[in-house]
């Protein structure tokens, strides 16, 4: 058995120690005392690299691989933090914005909001028709100022962005979500660099973001950047990260978005580098009320032109400012007045009522070319139920044949602290009322505690994927060697580890002296 730590190059060949044991035997025979302390620091050295070799090459290579973790977080992947954004220029930004946008707001301002009477069924086509009442003078009015709006946009701010990059809204909760999603992305291979986006300085995390910025991870605050007071809902925080970030070119994910495939080859594939702009399926047709295509100036009155449209599932969205600047704007538009309006003019209370469509809508309206994803997205199934518990979208590099890039789990949301922390209710950093282990009511109790794997493993493997044990890694890393690190929730997560998936755990011992790294966790899939 070969063990691998995270230094890939051997110790000296047993050629170079029997000539360094020659070299320090003709000097002991004659040295001074100077020479001696050397010499016995040679010897020291000499019998620290041969406990290393042996440690490497003791056994056999045909036995199973130990595999050290965690590579990416003892030896980063020396990613770039991004760089600052501009503020003056950013807070001009938005007071040219948010001044076009009090200037020109729709009618009526608050529009009633229904909720559809089932959820389960689809519904028909006359209910959609006349779910919300809009008078042809309210939609005029909406009209005419949406055309303002759009003719007072400005072009694109040059210099203010550079670069591509990922960019993760958390706060509250979902920063726990996000350590998941934060993890996976080192775990699998991406070299992008990345902004963590929360609302304002209370959902702070100091001491993780020290830890993040040694992996490409930068901290930032909306607050920061714009007043947040006046935000009424949380889905109009996406826009505001998407808008303040510092890259150009922009893959968004959700916090409780789970990346299983390298998403940086989206930014090279033709369907970004072709349009700009990627966006993943949802469920659902579309179910906006008739004025909206006359709203954004798609008819010439109410309409069922967006009737068959796919809706849009916006857990993940890549953005190219440049070419799509004033279409972001005219999103930026629609949420500015979402919960009021839009979000209600654009879905009707259906499910996903929210920004989701608003990016799309935006699109539309501008007559912009975007693409999305010709895959459905599918849903993963809960191990041993009919239960779904979370959605997999395709890669958009490869359209040809459906191959899953994103775990969107909107049900079951991946976490080590709220699947398996115990008496974390009163904790002071982001306490977890209660888990998933203990509660009983919780889909997935019995198979944290039976030691069952959360998906199937046929599904998966069906699909040419096994994500699962590489979430667990970053579970192990987040609960045992983190910011986060908690010896009790440590050793539930390796039991788990070791009992579910073969896991091994074993100490492996690094000479700092000889450039290791100390004690090593060594992890080995049986």
């Amino acid at each position: 058995m070969t063990i691998y730590g995270d230094d890939p190059d051997p110790p000296h060949s047993a050629h170079s120690l029997r000539n360094t044991i020659k070299k320090l035997m003709r000097l002991h025979r004659g040295g001074s005392p100077r020479q001696q302390v050397v010499i016995l620091l040679g010897w020291l050295l000499l019998v620290l690299a041969t406990l290393r070799a042996f440690q490497r090459f003791a056994v056999p290579a045909s036995k199973p691989a130990f595999i050290c973790q965690p590579s990416t977080h003892k030896h980063p992947l020396h990613i770039s933090l991004p760089k600052e954004p501009d503020k003056v220029r950013l807070s001009h930004v938005r007071k040219t914005l948010q001044a076009i946008y009090d200037a020109h707001p729709p009618q009526p301002l608050d529009l009633d909001l229904k909720h559809f009477s089932s959820l389960k069924h689809f519904p028909p086509l006359e209910a959609i028709k006349t779910h919300t009442q809009i008078s042809l003078a309210d939609a005029q009015a909406t009209r005419n100022n949406h055309v303002e709006v759009t003719k007072k946009l400005e072009a694109y701010p040059k210099d203010l962005y550079s670069g591509q990059g990922i960019v993760i809204l958390a706060g509250g909760q979902y920063t726990g979500f996000a350590t998941t999603g934060l993890g996976m992305l080192r775990e699998i291979g991406s070299k992008l660099p990345i902004e963590l986006w929360v609302k304002d300085q209370s959902e702070d995390r100091e001491g993780w973001c020290a830890e993040l910025a040694r992996e490409g991870v930068a901290c930032r605050r909306l607050s920061d950047y714009m007043d947040t007071e006046w935000l009424n809902h949380g889905y109009q925080l996406k826009i505001g990260t998407i808008l303040f970030s510092s890259f150009e070119q922009v893959l968004f994910l959700d916090a409780d978005n789970v990346p299983i495939v390298n998403p940086d080859v989206i930014f090279t594939s033709k369907s970004f580098t072709e349009t700009g702009v990627v966006m993943w399926p949802d469920y659902w047709k579309h179910t906006g009320t008739p004025y909206l295509p006359y709203v954004v100036g798609l008819s010439d009155g109410p309409s069922e032109l967006l009737r068959d449209d796919q809706t849009v599932e916006s857990g993940q969205l890549v953005w190219d400012k440049r070419r799509h600047w004033k279409s972001l704007c005219l999103a930026a538009y629609y949420n500015y007045y979402g919960p009021q309006h839009y979000y209600t003019l654009i879905n009707q209370g259906w499910a996903g009522w929210g920004d989701k469509d608003t990016f799309v809508t935006a699109l539309r309206s501008l007559r912009e070319d975007y693409y999305m994803v010709p895959h459905k997205l599918r849903t993963l199934i809960l191990n041993g139920t009919t239960d779904g518990i979370g959605m997999l979208q395709a890669d958009p590099s490869k359209p040809a044949s459906y191959g899953p890039m994103f775990l969107h789990s909107n049900i079951i949301k991946w976490s080590v602290r709220s699947f398996l922390c115990e008496d974390c209710a009163d904790q002071a950093i982001d306490p977890v009322a209660v888990s998933a282990y203990e509660d009983p009511k919780s889909p997935i109790n019995r198979h944290l505690k039976e030691h069952r794997r959360i998906f199937n493993l046929q599904d998966m493997l069906a699909m040419n994927i096994d994500p699962e044990p590489t979430i667990w890694r970053t579970f192990e890393h987040v609960a045992c060697r983190s910011f986060w690190q908690d010896e009790r929730l440590c050793h539930r997560t390796r039991e788990h580890m070791e009992q579910t998936f073969g896991f091994q755990f074993q100490k492996s011992w690094s000479y700092p002296i000889l450039g290791g790294g100390g004690e090593q966790i060594c992890l080995r899939t049986i």
